[in-house]
Order: structure tokens, then sequence, then C-alpha cells
């Protein structure tokens, strides 16, 4: 999986690791400490764990992850939880570079990565891409950029979803809404999720381990008949 170190993507390796004759291979941007911290965490010999620094907008880094996940046997899973988000602002504050930033991990990078696994998944898997509320909703005045970046995986998961079905590969997405997570940070809005939780109509923020139980699920022969199509776990918003 991409992403597989923090926040959802973390809760997601949690929920996935320890099942005897797995194996998890996690990609993860730059933060090598907490990359180690968690396989520390959740590595063991009968289900083994790696983490593989991979920026998913170079290809050549996820040409290495897959690699890797080569090495431990056959692909029956992908999923794509890298994504960047930049700060909040209004759409004409949006630049080339930021564009090519955020459409370059969240749109290409999920792009290629499904490419890889489709090569591999030959007697059949599941692939699951993260998306985002914000893609339905359009962020006005936040990230646009954002937004369109996770319609445009929609999309993908929507046609790959079809186009894959007769190899027997499901493609599945999740729409998280206001999650409790670092990624509000990076927005420039920490403490998003405490403010906004309470006016969503369940109450409360989400919690990554609520995203992390439906990606499992969808993983799973329980979800063998759902395909091409992108649920919201999103409190109702």
């Amino acid at each position: 999986m991409t992403g597989g170190t923090r926040g959802i993507g973390a809760a997601v390796a949690r929920e996935l690791a320890g099942v005897p004759g797995s194996a998890l291979v996690l990609g993860y941007r730059g933060d090598h400490e907490r990359a180690r911290a968690i396989v520390a965490e959740l590595d063991r010999a009968e289900s083994p764990v790696r983490a593989v620094a991979c920026d998913v907008a170079e290809p050549a880094r996820v040409a290495e992850l897959f690699a890797a996940a080569d090495a431990l046997g056959e692909l029956t899973g992908l999923v794509n939880s890298a994504a960047v988000l930049e700060r909040q602002c209004g759409f004409g504050e949006i630049g080339a570079d930021r564009w090519a930033r955020v459409l370059g991990v969240n749109v290409t990078g999920t792009a290629t990565c499904c490419a890889y696994a489709m090569e591999r998944m030959r007697a059949g898997g599941v692939i699951v891409n993260l998306s985002s509320r914000a893609a339905v909703l359009g962020a006005p005045g936040e990230y646009v950029d954002y937004a369109a970046s996770k319609a445009a995986v929609d999309t993908i998961t929507r046609g790959l979803g079809l186009e894959a079905a007769p190899r027997g590969i499901r493609v599945v997405g999740v729409r998280p809404g206001i999650i409790d997570t670092e990624i509000h940070a990076s927005g420039g809005d920490p403490d998003r999720a405490r403010r906004v939780g309470p006016t969503l109509p369940l109450g409360r923020a989400g919690t990554p381990e609520d995203i992390a139980r439906t990606v499992a699920w969808l993983l799973s022969p329980a979800a063998a008949y759902i395909t091409a199509t992108t649920i919201d776990v999103s409190g109702g918003r």
C-alpha cells in the first residue's frame, strides 16, 4: 500500500497486519523514523511487514515499491492511500507548480500504482483507492485542486473497475469525510476535525480506524460483489 505509515494509511496497515501467511509492504514518502517504528510494531515472522521509501509521483520509486512486494509473493491487494494536501486558499491563488504537485501524487501516482498492480494480478485481486468527500463538495475557498484530484481518483476507480472486472479484479474507492488526522495541519487548519466534527450529522469527526475497517472489508471476500464504485464514509456529510 502507499502512504502506509501515517494517518489513515497507518490505521489500514494495523488493520491488515498480522494475518498468518500474508505480507504487507508499506510505501512512505520520507519519514524514515516513523516507517521504522511501524515496521517494528507490526512485523511478524508469519506475516512480514516491510517499508519502502516511495514518492508515488516518481515512477522509478513506484517500481521499487512493487519490486519489494514481488519479493514477498503474489500480489493480491493494493491500497492507494498516498496523497498531498496544500494550504487552504482561493482558486485564483493555486499556481501551476501546486497543480502539478497535487495532481502528480494524487492522480498520476494513483494511476501508476494501479497499472503496476494490474500487471501482477493475473489471478484476480482488489485495488482500493482513497478518495475524499471533497471530490463531491468541491472544497471552495480551501483546496479546489485537492478536490479535483480526488474526483479524478473516483473516475479512475469507476473506469478501471469496469475494465478490470472480466479479469476478476475489483477496483473500489473509499471517500472519507472529516477524519481526525494530521492532514488538516498540511492544509493550514490543524483544528479542523475538532471544530467541524460536532456539526456533522453523526456529531463527531471520523477516526482513521473508521476508514481502515471499511478498507479491510472491501479487500475481503465479504465484499466480493462490489466493484467500480466509491463508498462514502463521512458521518453523513
